[in-house]
């Protein structure tokens, strides 16, 4: 009997031993269709789930592949009935095409005539569908789309968007040669990004999965250069908006005067224009003002930036835009709110997906060193924690006065490196700022002083910077080398993905990134502080939880 890593169970869960030499390996090729649950030392678990199954399948991988991998790295005999199940889930998908037809437009076609009847039958889809054109063939309202994929994916029969794209607006844009930043010096795509812009391209629209610092915005760039088309380009806020603005100067051939700003600041509509969620899901008397833009112009791409941010409003009107083509880029499509199966249906599904550490072998990005330290609280904070109203527990441990210690330990350590102080309490962070004599952004820093501050932080004038949860997401910051986090969005895996991120942009001279999660002991903040390693242990990374009596000798052992 085989001795493999993996240990597959009659109810979808996968047991992986994290010591078993081939662990890495079966890691890597779970990946595309399993999803991490829990992540304790010895043993994880990961699930099988429709939508993870239906995702490989979208990506090209079929369900005799999966089957096989289960067997390879399987320890005991796999249950017979499991290896039915994935087979027969990952066939659900594409049964119903959305496709044109010739005389009737968008038609939904059945390859199992069966399923059309069960789905004509629904109630979720009264409204959605018209007349029928033949036994496996009915009309679809253009409009309807999204909305029909959408309710397709509840009812477990996900539809194979094979209707194509109107070729919006013509404009040409090419990959720069050179890099004007660094005096004109020759670059070209890395494979991996090449192979996202592919992907997505052959599957038409869906989601490019890279780790943070791996480039994800020159994805964006290949891809506009593919299309050839007007592009509207969806950011976090508005640095975010001018870092997109800069790289596409840097590294394609448009000009200042082609790539507009739509944001809280300007409202300028040009080919390619970057617009912020924010300003799009802004409502004045309960009416989207700005969802003219989406009219603007014929767009012929649309990118979604840290697409696993989308905002409610933004689903929906992604629904209307499913005639355009569709990216999403993102380092994790996790979401806290279990909505991963609407960027599924209206962005598109997974077309590429880099596992971290592959990426990190490359030498693309810095490898890190993950560390928790803990903190016990003194017996009056205890007390007071205990007797606390539940609503008030996290922020009593979260803000606890001694993390304060520890981060100047922890700064003390590093000195001289590019250090975040990163935290979502604004009064901790205020206090911390004092306490390490760094400057501290937050969400009432303007636009302009953020701006500056990381400008300065880049160039090295600064090595020490407090930011709140302003910094999670699409900051370029490659300088940084240390992150320390001392409260975060309860037990959010994206946010401490991105984190983690902020450090993990290569170094020029090689040398290890460190992460630091500073954690009350015994309370909810080391809960929420497990529950938000779970997608970097997915992907591979072990944090080593040190007490914090023990942080001189653990970190000096550590440190490069």
């Amino acid at each position: 009997m085989p001795d493999g890593p993996l240990i597959v169970q009659s109810d979808k869960s996968l047991l992986l031993e994290v010591g078993h030499p081939q662990a890495d390996a079966a890691r890597r090729a779970i990946a595309p269709f399993a999803e991490l649950e829990r992540a304790p030392e010895h043993m994880h678990t990961y699930r099988l789930t429709p939508l993870g199954l239906w995702n490989a399948r979208a990506a090209g991988h079929d369900a005799e592949q999966v089957v096989n991998v289960l067997l390879d790295y399987s320890r005991y005999t796999v249950p017979h009935a499991l290896l039915v199940d994935v087979a027969e889930t990952m066939s659900r998908y594409g049964r119903l095409q959305l496709a044109q037809h010739p005389v009737h437009g968008l038609v939904l076609q059945a390859t199992d005539r069966a399923v059309l009847a069960e789905v004509m039958k629904s109630r979720r889809t009264a409204g959605l569908l018209g007349d029928r054109v033949d036994d496996d063939t009915v009309v679809v309202h253009p409009s309807e789309r999204g909305h029909l994929k959408q309710v397709l994916l509840k009812l477990g029969w996900p539809a194979e968007d094979l209707a194509g794209y109107v070729d919006g607006e013509k404009h040409a844009i090419d990959l720069s040669p050179t890099d004007p930043s660094k005096g004109g010096t020759p670059w070209e795509m890395r494979p991996y990004q090449q192979h996202a812009v592919d992907g997505f391209w052959h599957g038409g629209s869906g989601v490019v999965v890279l780790p943070c610092g791996a480039g994800k915005t020159i994805v964006g760039a290949g891809a506009m250069a593919r299309s050839g088309t007007t592009t509207l380009i969806l950011v976090t806020n508005t640095v975010s908006a001018r870092q997109w603005r800069d790289e596409l100067l840097r590294r394609t051939t448009l000009t200042d005067d082609e790539i507009g700003e739509y944001s809280g600041a300007r409202k300028d509509v040009r080919p390619v224009t970057i617009a912020t969620y924010q300003v799009l899901t802004t409502k004045r008397k309960g009416v989207y003002t700005h969802l003219e833009l989406l009219d603007a112009r014929d767009w012929g791409l649309v990118v979604y930036d840290e697409v696993h941010l989308l905002p409610a409003p933004i689903f929906r009107m992604t629904a209307d835009l499913q005639a355009r083509r569709r990216l999403g880029l993102t380092a994790t499509l996790v979401r806290e709110d279990g909505r991963e199966d609407e960027v599924f249906s209206l962005i598109g599904p997974k077309r590429y997906d880099a596992p971290w550490k592959d990426i990190e072998a490359q030498g693309y990005i810095a490898p890190a060193d993950c560390v928790e330290v803990r903190l016990t609280l003194p017996e009056r904070d205890r007390m007071l924690y205990a007797t606390a109203e539940p609503e008030d527990k996290y922020r009593l441990a979260a803000c606890a006065p001694g993390k304060n210690r520890i981060v100047e330990q922890l700064v003390a350590r590093h000195e001289g490196d590019p250090t975040l102080v990163i935290g979502q309490y604004l009064d901790q962070l205020e206090e911390l700022g004092e306490h390490i004599g760094a400057p501290v952004i937050t969400g009432a820093t303007t636009v302009k002083e953020r701006q500056r501050l990381f400008d300065a932080f880049r160039t090295g004038e600064i090595t020490k910077l407090v930011v709140s949860k302003v910094a999670n997401f699409s900051i370029d910051l490659p300088e940084a080398s240390v992150a320390i986090q001392v409260s975060g969005s309860f037990g959010s895996r994206q946010e401490e993905a991105q984190r983690l991120g902020r450090v993990m942009r290569p170094k020029a001279d090689g040398r290890t990134a460190h992460f630091y999660a500073v954690v009350s002991r015994d309370t909810v903040d080391q809960d929420f502080a497990a529950h938000r390693q779970r997608f970097l242990a997915e992907q591979g990374y072990a944090y080593r939880i040190i007490d914090a009596e023990d942080l001189d000798q653990a970190t000096e052992d550590h440190v490069d």
